[in-house]
């Protein structure tokens, strides 16, 4: 633990815990209305670095070295650095759906428009889709369904030399996506004091309110205490819970939604999906509960991930240049939970491997009308691709975010009363300005004591 035996104290109007989507917006938009923000978060920047974006990077700085599972086995990618999951990602935006307004009374809608119009959010101009990607989304067109361009946190004209493929989900080395570490860096140019290697183990609460937090700076060899009247914790749906639960909020983690993923796999003689960008084309049936797009495992992650499916099925390596690959996306129920013993579960409902068997069908009759082979087609193993869930709006939060304990909020994916099944980055920015506004507001100020009557 601690090398040395005196803690260090800081200080500051708001902590916020968590450098993803969440944290890092509620950082810059409080920091820029002139609040002391302290940002802690448990990884660095490793984007400066030569092996960011490369598959030895993966294993440096997603959690467990890439080999998170829940005990059912499902894999879990989790970054841990700054700009949390959008250091590892598709760079793919979608609006939240219309149940969060509808049935939870999350209205969110201005805040979402405000940020695609800051960000530019757009689908990828079309020659740069993938004809391969664009063959799958057309032959879904033939059959009836509805594929469209997907919205995008992308633009190929910053970058140093656009050439996004599979492996891109390892991170970002051209620079075309964006990610949380930017809104951080404008939250530190606007004042906030942003500490890195800064590990929380719990919220400090003192009578029903919080107090603050502690934990360790500096990889564990120094402790601190940190002071504020508002602390929001944004540290994803497995970290916030946790810290959650060492605080005494036991209900934390208990149920999750995961969005559960599977790829759909076929073959064909021409150039596959592999080396186009990931995810140009999607289609959702928020009916059935599924999402699917375009995507493939990067090079060297497919024989590993094929390899838990049966000795066969890597021995199709040398043939990943012609593979045609749909995503399926499932709504999956509540279930399962993160939980004090360190242990994540995620089993399936009934239900959903019903959905699961359904959009299953319909990918491989989308691959077989885009000319792959119908007897190379399968499916693999199942991943976790958003944890999410954890720390439900209605249950744990109120519609301002506010657990039951006064001044501590939340504000990531772990919200989320469903699961969305869809891309949730936009959706996280939403929430964290509309809890930034909140807690920005004369009535909050003074319901916080920070302006007296």
């Amino acid at each position: 633990m601690a090398g040395n035996s005196k803690s260090v104290l800081l200080e500051a109007e708001v902590i916020i815990v968590g450098s993803g989507p969440g944290g890092a917006t509620v950082a810059r938009e409080l920091a820029r209305r002139g609040k002391r923000v302290l940002l802690l978060e448990r990884g660095i920047d490793h984007r400066p670095r030569p092996y960011y974006g490369t598959y030895l990077g993966a294993l440096l700085y997603a959690d467990r070295m890439s080999l998170l599972f829940t005990v059912e086995g499902l894999n879990i990618i989790r970054p841990i650095m700054l700009g949390g999951a959008t250091s590892m990602y598709c760079g793919c935006a979608a609006p939240p759906p219309p149940w969060l307004k509808d049935k939870y009374g999350i209205n969110i809608e201005a805040e979402v428009t405000e940020t695609m119009t800051e960000l530019d959010i757009a689908p990828l101009p079309a020659h740069l889709r993938g004809p391969a990607s664009t063959r799958i989304a057309q032959a879904a067109q033939g059959l009836g369904y509805d594929w469209q361009p997907q919205l995008k946190f992308m633009w190929p004209g910053r970058s140093r030399a656009f050439d996004c493929g599979a492996k891109c989900m390892l991170g970002c080395r051209c620079g075309a996506k964006w990610n949380a570490a930017e809104y951080v860096y404008e939250a530190v140019a606007a004042g906030a004091d942003l500490r890195t290697s800064a590990r929380v183990d719990r919220v400090l609460i003192e009578r029903g309110r919080v107090t603050g937090v502690s934990g360790t700076l500096d990889a564990g060899s120094q402790t601190f205490n940190a002071e504020a009247e508002t602390v929001i914790l944004a540290a994803g749906g497995i970290g916030t819970p946790r810290i959650l639960q060492t605080s005494g909020l036991r209900q934390a983690g208990y149920g999750m939604t995961m969005d559960t993923t599977a790829m759909v796999y076929g073959f064909v003689k021409e150039q596959g999906t592999g080396n186009e960008p990931p995810m140009t084309w999607a289609w959702e049936d928020p009916e059935a509960g599924y999402l699917l797009s375009t995507l493939v495992d990067p090079w060297l992650n497919y024989p590993i991930i094929t390899a838990r499916k049966g000795w066969r099925y890597p021995l199709t390596w040398p043939r990943w240049n012609n593979i045609l690959g749909v995503m399926i996306k499932l709504k999956d129920e509540i279930s399962g939970g993160v939980f004090p013993n360190g242990k994540i579960s995620k089993p399936l409902t009934g239900a959903d491997r019903q959905r699961l068997d359904q959009a299953h069908q319909l990918s491989k009759q989308i691959l077989v009308a885009a000319g792959a082979d119908p007897a190379s087609i399968f499916m693999t193993p199942l991943r976790g691709t958003h944890p999410s869930g954890t720390v439900r709006i209605g249950e744990m939060l109120d519609q301002d975010l506010q657990t039951e304990v006064s001044g501590l909020y939340v504000c990531d994916a772990s919200t989320f009363p469903e699961a969305l099944a869809r891309p949730t980055v936009l959706t996280i920015i939403g929430l964290g300005k509309r809890l930034a506004k909140h807690l920005a507001s004369p009535v909050t100020q003074v319901s916080m004591g920070t302006i007296l009557p």
